[in-house]
């Protein structure tokens, strides 16, 4: 019998719809274990970072990291998982794009400790304390992992081989990709697996024709056509702009414009710039104040436009 896979899965900045994503391939979660043994999943296996230091380098064949880089622990675990493994694959948006948390990088550190321990309308701090990385109490000091001022994708950390897309990845890609990996039938890296190769509008089954909008809505001001494709209903759809692959246009199948989170499509640079392109081509005016009017119905551009891809984009953060 040959020997088993030696596998690894960590958790960084994300909210960890990736971890429940890997047991929603249900009951072929039993094949995984029956082709590998898993070394270290905090989330599920009580193994500590100091069991994976004891290691030999390159010891684990594929480590699946989910999440971007938004502190000092979360970077060490980057720089320890890619030296220990021979296989790293960045498994998600989060880790892919910096997705969600990358949207943080609209703000400075301070403005956002400021927020969250000083003005939230639940805190009580009349001191303002905020976060220390060392604190000295009677029992010693405490250390805390340090909280960066940019969210950072892994490979803006360490080098990785292969990309997982995907907010988060779907089952069938998830086990399409665990299969690859098993039968050692992965492409030369660096490569995107477990996606298409296509746009989520290729996918897409709804009918196109030439569209022209004179304002923009958000899901709950108005009920969609069921046929009809979303971006001519003046939906903000991000089809045109983001990867096929996550099941024939799942989101839309639901009557929901494409979000994006199956990152951009082959050939596109930064995704936001894209579904930007997108949306300008189908406003139906040629006059500087209506057009103003338009764009003034999209809500949260940059939270719209960017909203999966902020970090690995050709603005990555705001200056401030």
């Amino acid at each position: 019998m040959s020997e088993k896979l030696k596998l690894a899965l960590y958790w960084a900045a994300s909210c960890g719809g990736c971890e429940i994503a890997v047991l929603e391939i249900n009951e072929k979660i039993l094949d995984v274990d029956a082709a590998a043994d898993i070394l270290f999943w905090p989330v599920a296996v009580d193994t500590k970072y100091d069991d994976v230091r004891r290691l030999p380098d390159g010891h684990i064949d594929v480590c699946l990291f989910n999440g971007g880089i938004r502190t000092s622990e979360q970077e060490e675990l980057a720089h320890l998982l890619r030296r220990k493994s021979k296989v790293l694959v960045a498994f998600g948006s989060c880790a892919q794009e910096g997705c969600i948390p990358g949207l943080a990088n609209l703000y400075s550190r301070q403005s956002l400790l400021e927020r969250v321990y000083h003005t939230t309308e639940s805190t009580d701090n009349p001191e303002k304390v905020l976060p220390q990385v060392r604190t000295q109490v009677p029992e010693g000091e405490i250390e805390i992992p340090e909280f960066y001022d940019t969210v950072l994708a892994l490979d803006d950390v360490v080098p990785v081989e292969y990309y997982v897309p995907g907010c988060p990845p779907q089952p069938h890609q998830i086990w399409n990709v665990i299969q690859a990996i098993v039968a050692g039938n992965l492409p030369k890296p660096p490569a995107i697996v477990g996606a298409g190769d296509k746009t989520c509008c290729d996918d897409c089954e709804r009918k196109k024709s030439e569209k022209k909008v004179k304002r923009f809505y958000r899901p709950f001001e108005k009920v969609p056509e069921p046929e009809v494709c979303l971006l001519e209903q003046g939906f903000l759809c991000a089809g045109p702009a983001t990867r096929s692959g996550c099941g024939n246009a799942l989101c839309v199948k639901a009557n929901m414009p494409c979000r994006g989170c199956y990152g951009p499509p082959p050939g596109v640079v930064d995704q936001g710039a894209k579904f930007l392109s997108a949306v300008a081509s189908v406003i139906d005016s040629n006059d500087p104040d209506e057009i103003a009017q338009i764009v003034g119905t999209i809500s949260d551009p940059a939270g719209t436009f960017y909203r999966f891809s902020l970090s690995k984009s050709l603005l990555r953060r705001a200056k401030v």
